[in-house]
């Protein structure tokens, strides 16, 4: 019997071969698959979504490969969560969206296996409801990199304020 996994969290995996898969995620962290890149530190990075709700859904993940928050180490949660602060403050300010819908998913819907927070712009009566959300899709890719340079500025705006 063939599985069918056109809908299967595995899809999102290269198989180099049967026994080590390679996590699209830790790709673009390595540099080695192309992302719209808005935030780096040391515990993170951040970049537009593919498949976004809204233009600015932006993903953050932790730079070292973790598949659930419960597998995030307890010193990472603090630097991790504040970056996670940033990029959806960035994101509101960027978008101008009257608020943010932040999520994780663990195990169950998590599109890939490696810890990733959505953050979301929202807008009062976007129709957003429930949890069946349908996807979009930038026009093009100079579309993508002006959203991400939005949020890029007002990343460099908050931290240069804090100083």
């Amino acid at each position: 019997m063939v599985e069918d996994t056109s809908s299967n969290w595995r899809t999102i995996f290269n198989f180099e071969s049967k026994s080590r898969r390679v996590c699209t995620f830790c790709e673009i962290i390595q540099g080695k698959r192309e992302a719209h890149q808005v935030f780096r530190d040391d515990y993170s990075l951040a970049f537009l979504d593919n498949k976004p709700l809204f233009l600015g859904h932006t993903l953050i993940v932790p730079l070292n490969h973790y598949e659930t928050l419960q597998d995030l180490p307890r010193e990472t949660i603090g630097p991790f969560f504040a970056d996670v602060q940033l990029v959806a403050r960035a994101v509101e300010a960027a978008i101008g969206s009257d608020g943010s819908f932040v999520a994780i998913n663990n195990r169950v819907s998590q599109s890939v296996p490696h810890l990733h927070v959505h953050v979301v712009p929202r807008r009062h009566g976007d129709g957003l409801k429930g949890f069946f959300w349908p996807r979009t899709k930038y026009q093009s890719e100079e579309d993508a990199e002006q959203v991400a340079r939005q949020i890029k500025d007002k990343i460099h705006q908050i931290l240069n304020t804090k100083k």
